[in-house]
């Protein structure tokens, strides 16, 4: 799975699955917006234009199926030792 996360401008985070093609866009205002069969030359020009919103409104937004957006990956639970600076 690869991940782009954004400093500024309204998209937060994208990232897209290689195996499925799906694109998943987090905004600023917290929704997700997904696309199905994306193909990774739209995800890696949406990764490096100047403005990442504008590209998604011309280039994606209307251009790909929509789709329920992934679930995220669960991360295991740290160990309390590690957070409390245990033995």
């Amino acid at each position: 799975m690869a991940e782009k996360l954004f400093t500024g401008g309204r998209i937060r985070k994208a990232t897209w699955d290689p195996a499925s093609r799906q694109l998943d866009l987090h905004w600023d205002n917290q929704s997700v917006l997904a696309y199905k069969q994306v193909p990774e030359e739209v995800f890696r020009r949406l990764c490096s234009a100047p403005n990442p919103a504008t590209y998604w409104e011309d280039r994606i937004a209307e251009e790909y199926p929509k789709a329920q957006p992934m679930k995220p990956i669960p991360r295991p639970p740290k160990d309390p030792g590690d957070l409390f600076g245990g033995d």
